[in-house]
């Protein structure tokens, strides 16, 4: 009885937890963050449906819903769930591109300077005339400029990764298409050209691996078996 007395009192001395604070500054720290950036489109990828095209998995197909190359790279996932890129595989890895993109880790083509239509052209160069060298590089340069001029500016021009000289002219590289007369090559936006493929599961994956070869040897052994008493009959 003397407890229930002291009860009313004891609540009046027990200090109270204030939450509101904490609430606050919950609700406070998402606005902290600070928000994506933007990075600028490149010659080799101009646009959204170039960028989704390059990236593959079928993504391009869904270009009509970024109606600006600042509204692709603002969105995070939850925003595009709501525009419906699914699987939620999808959207990782479309967030993955996006991330790669900002920080310069881009597929072939990623570093061509003269573009026109989706289409960059190479040539191979030599170093000029007042240099002791055989060495030979590609190049790429602008649509319609001729060998001879792009040999003399060749120190000028960009030298794009992934591509080299084999043989005398020919030019080797990702998606690389020859010209007629080994006058240089071609690379144009492809579909997939930076897609990372997913590995292919082998008997279910490595998590049910184990159980499927265990079935597929006990149907093997059951054939067998069938096979040999109707051989005995």
């Amino acid at each position: 009885m003397r407890a229930d007395r002291l009860r009313p009192y004891l609540r009046v001395l027990a200090p109270s937890v204030n939450l509101s604070g904490t609430t606050r500054q919950t609700r406070w720290l998402h606005k902290t963050r600070p928000p994506p950036t933007i990075p600028q489109p490149r010659p080799f990828v101009p646009d959204v449906q170039t960028f989704l095209t390059l990236i593959g998995r079928g993504l391009n197909k869904h270009a009509s819903k970024f109606p600006s190359w600042e509204s692709l790279f603002s969105l995070t996932s939850p925003q595009l769930k709501e525009l419906g890129i699914e699987p939620p595989r999808n959207r990782r890895y479309l967030l993955q591109w996006m991330q790669r993109y900002r920080e310069g880790a881009l597929g072939p083509g990623g570093d061509f300077r003269f573009v026109e239509d989706g289409e960059a052209v190479l040539k191979v160069a030599t170093p000029p005339a007042s240099v002791v060298s055989d060495a030979k590089y590609v190049v790429n340069i602008p649509h319609g400029e001729e060998v001879a001029a792009a040999a003399e500016a060749a120190s000028t021009l960009p030298r794009p990764n992934g591509y080299t000289v084999h043989g005398l002219r020919s030019i080797a590289g990702p998606y690389a298409t020859p010209l007629p007369g080994q006058a240089g090559a071609v690379v144009r936006v492809t579909e997939g050209m930076w897609e990372h493929r997913r590995g292919r599961k082998i008997d279910g994956g490595e998590r049910r691996r184990a159980e499927v070869r265990f079935k597929k040897r006990s149907a093997e052994r059951r054939a067998e078996r069938e096979a040999e008493s109707l051989a005995n009959m």
